[in-house]
């Protein structure tokens, strides 16, 4: 069975970061027409342009959880319907729990958590009547291992593991599969402002001895978005070279 998304339509959020923007350009590139969401859309529109057709912009600021539900009714009218759900999009306000702001534990969680739950909600509506839907969160080793000064940021992506295992058992008989992604330390613009030190210290502790890169991670949900997949829900695939084993 190959993994092939040819024919589906994908919403992806984050799009032009770089894990949302490989997971953009490797669904593309399998066939799928896609979606493509963030919060500026003059970056979207030269990504779009980047990959070719069959690529639709949506300027969309997850922080704004009022205009959450909308992304997914635009994308819906001008794709016809939505196959596959990325939510990849993320934020983070780290700080020690003593010093948290209230504000910077309700952002991360807003943003992570509650705007994936919100999108989700209105997107299974299609997926249950067509009895075919695949949902993809991207998570976080660190909402498995914790890390210290991102307990907001941890608690958002433990959350996402948690809902997923839930709504998989309510939508599994829908044709519906729901699934996660946990990146361990992927050499991203996040990862580039280490210095050499930083970065060794880090690779030491990873037990493959280096970083992931985004193709990696969206060869992962390639998988799970493909037929090749049909057997799997609820689960997360850890991809962080040995870092953390489940």
């Amino acid at each position: 069975m190959t993994f092939s998304v040819t024919g589906k339509k994908a919403l992806i959020t984050g799009a032009t970061g770089g894990i949302g923007g490989s997971i953009a350009k490797t669904l593309h590139a399998a066939g799928a027409q896609l979606a493509i969401s963030g919060s500026r859309i003059e970056k979207l529109e030269a990504f779009a342009a980047e990959l070719g057709g069959n690529v639709i912009s949506i300027a969309c600021d997850l922080s704004k959880l009022d205009t959450v539900e909308n992304l997914i009714k635009e994308a819906e009218e001008k794709l016809g319907q939505i196959d596959i759900l990325v939510c990849n999009a993320a934020v983070t306000k780290d700080n020690l729990a003593l010093r948290m702001k209230d504000e910077e534990w309700q952002q991360v969680i807003d943003f992570n958590l509650t705007a994936s739950y919100k999108m989700t909600r209105t997107v299974l509506r299609g997926m249950v009547k067509r009895r075919f839907g695949r949902i993809i969160y991207i998570t976080s080793v660190v909402g498995h291992t914790g890390n210290p000064g991102q307990m907001n940021y941890c608690a958002s992506k433990a959350g996402l593991t948690g809902m997923a295992k839930s709504l998989a058992q309510e939508v599994a008989s829908r044709g519906i599969t729901v699934n996660c992604i946990a990146p361990g330390f992927i050499a991203t613009n996040m990862t580039d402002v280490l210095n050499d030190d930083q970065k060794a210290r880090i690779n030491q502790n990873i037990p493959l001895g280096r970083m992931g890169t985004p193709d990696e991670i969206a060869s992962g949900a390639l998988y799970l978005a493909s037929d090749a997949a049909n057997y799997i829900t609820g689960q997360t695939l850890h991809i962080n070279g040995g870092l953390y084993m489940a």
